[in-house]
């Protein structure tokens, strides 16, 4: 059990029938009145998103997920299909439950693969990705105005933001989390 005063960011706990992560939380103490934790709280089977407030004495069990590392194979079609790197057995997870992040990801990444009581619900990628620019246009030597970018392809499809400097063949480094550039690799 957890108590809406223990909440921290990531916590994830069962309300309502439902398994939910924090967000955000802030604890308020106005001056008039009792306590009370402000949180913006996220269904992780469903990925709905609600601002909620609840008292501090408040008691809620924890829901344990599971995070296991998983190996990305291959897609087909809508189904993607990951392993377990410790048993080598392989399943096929839907394109809807993948986030926007993972168009970052190539095949034999190793991910981490959510679950709770067996039904996965997401898919998280590594931080930090390597990846090679296969589209760009040519940036010129003194285009440097401050914090200048250019759109860029990258091997897997998916369109970030560079500086001007970089060039197409180049290996850049790619936080998943923003999707944005980080450095060259």
């Amino acid at each position: 059990m957890i108590s809406a005063g223990d909440f921290r960011n990531g916590v994830t706990f069962e309300m309502d029938g439902n398994v939910v992560s924090i967000i955000e939380f802030q604890h308020v103490k106005p001056g008039k009145g009792a306590a009370f934790v402000r949180t913006k709280i996220r269904n992780v089977i469903t990925g709905s998103v609600v601002e909620r407030t609840f008292n501090p004495n408040d008691k809620y069990p924890t829901a344990f997920v599971e995070r296991k590392d998983m190996q990305y194979l291959y897609s087909d079609g809508d189904l993607y299909y990951f392993m377990d790197s410790e048993t080598f057995e392989q399943i096929p997870i839907n394109k809807s439950v993948l986030g926007d992040n993972f168009k970052f990801v190539k095949e034999n990444m190793d991910c981490k693969v959510l679950s709770y009581k067996g039904n996965v619900f997401g898919v998280e990628p590594p931080n930090f990705v390597e990846l090679e620019i296969t589209e760009t246009d040519p940036g010129f030597k003194g285009d440097t105005a401050t914090n200048a970018t250019k759109p860029a392809t990258v091997e897997t499809g998916a369109e970030i933001r560079v500086p001007l400097f970089i060039n197409e063949g180049e290996r850049i480094r790619i936080d998943t989390r923003t999707g944005e550039y980080m450095e060259r690799a």
